[in-house]
């Protein structure tokens, strides 16, 4: 593995996850999370932050199969124990202004043999623990980042017919493009592509929709928006008003459905990797906001306990439009990752709202961010709705429908 590192523009890619995805300033704390086998990439990562100023980069390791241990062998007792301190330590790092930074590469197998109530368990311990740090990141408190570098066991799921090395050398190909490090300049190529979504933003952010209405194959869903929804694209900027990447990469638009507004069916249109185990097939119905019925082709099991993780787990945080040309898209690559998937389809995400977008939300509680019709869960799920065939309209304040996307393209220009 290491040997391939040498064939990739890990400094380019790098410096984009410091300079942009964070945006690291000089005197400030990197918290960087990363699987073993991307070590090289971490080594340029923690050189360029050190090079940018930073005042310390705390590295944390992760592995796979040591995670996998502790669902399958770990007493109920220790799946329901997450240390206070490591819980504490992270809450204090974000309020005292760390920048975070994720290398995202599950293997989308890794759990296909662990009974799906311990693995719904542990997430649930470690959500509840993680709870206020993971609502400062949420409400942008904190700038973070989630970008991926491929390991052997992603390839072979994405690239089954090559050669260990060849898959792992081509999943590197398809994630540089999509995160647009080939071709130019990256940190210029960025500039570009979130001044493009952020036209985007703000021709929606002007129409005001009251609700958005998805027609496709076995999706039939009118998403309901609460009043002062923002939509959001193309990058955050932090309390201090400094932008950053949250994703890279991304090509989505998107905002909060209101929790008691969405009525309809809807059927995924890729399989979810949710935590080491690929749901397919997922189909959900809702009715006033939350999900009556449920069911899918694969692993149906652990899309329920995804749904029955808390009650807000049965409402949507999330809609998301992309269009079906997206480079993600066109390049006919099924990832197994939500981080790469998720821009090549339009997506609904099960669960917790982003407080920012709602108009003041980011300053309030979660009583009163229920009252405003925003969405509050331990869990945040994207799953994937969008294709060629997917229709999506705005319906205005007076009830009239306006094309959004029409067999999965832009019906407009901005």
């Amino acid at each position: 593995m290491e040997a391939l590192y040498k064939e990739v523009p890990l400094e380019a890619y790098a410096r984009l996850a410091v300079k942009k995805g964070v945006a690291l300033e000089a005197g400030q704390m990197l918290v960087l999370r990363a699987p073993l086998e991307a070590a090289p990439f971490v080594r340029e990562i923690v050189r360029i932050a050190y090079e940018a100023g930073a005042a310390y980069v705390h590295v944390e390791w992760s592995d796979g199969e040591t995670g996998k241990m502790r669902y399958k062998v770990a007493s109920e007792a220790a799946l329901r124990t997450f240390p206070k301190w490591l819980a504490d330590g992270y809450e204090a790092m974000a309020r005292e202004g760390a920048a975070f930074l994720t290398v995202y590469a599950p293997d989308p197998d890794l759990l296909v043999d662990v009974p799906p109530e311990r693995v719904a368990l542990a997430n649930k311990t470690v959500g509840e623990a993680t709870k206020p740090y993971r609502a400062l990141l949420m409400s942008d408190h904190a700038r973070w980042s989630l970008l991926s570098a491929p390991t052997a066991a992603w390839a072979k799921k994405v690239f089954p017919d090559l050669p260990p090395a060849e898959a792992v050398r081509t999943l590197w190909r398809h994630i540089l493009a999509a995160s647009r490090v080939t071709g130019g300049d990256p940190l210029e190529n960025w500039e570009k592509h979130a001044g493009a979504l952020g036209r985007r933003v703000r021709y929606l952010n002007e129409k005001r929709y009251r609700a958005l209405h998805f027609r496709g194959p076995g999706t039939d869903l009118v998403v309901g928006l609460p009043e002062g929804h923002v939509w959001q694209g193309g990058g955050s900027r932090d309390r201090r008003g400094i932008f950053f990447l949250p994703n890279i990469p991304t090509e989505e638009v998107y905002t909060l459905p209101h929790r008691e507004r969405v009525d309809g069916v809807v059927a995924a249109t890729k399989p979810l990797n949710y935590n080491g185990v690929l749901i397919d097939g997922i189909r959900l119905e809702f009715r006033d906001g939350a999900v009556v019925s449920a069911s899918a082709k694969t692993n149906e099991a652990a899309l329920r306990h995804l749904l029955e993780m808390d009650e807000g787990a049965r409402r949507l945080g999330e809609v998301a439009l992309v269009p079906d040309d997206s480079p993600i898209s066109r390049s006919g690559v099924l990832f197994y990752n939500t981080l790469y998937d998720e821009n090549a389809a339009c997506h609904l995400a099960l669960g917790k709202a982003y407080p920012t977008t709602l108009e003041g939300g980011a300053a309030l509680d979660e009583a009163a961010l229920l009252r405003r019709g925003a969405n509050v869960s331990l869990v945040h799920e994207d799953f994937m709705i969008g294709s060629g065939a997917l229709d999506v309209d705005g319906v205005t304040e007076a009830g009239d429908r306006e094309p959004l996307l029409v067999s999965g393209r832009w019906a407009f220009d901005v």
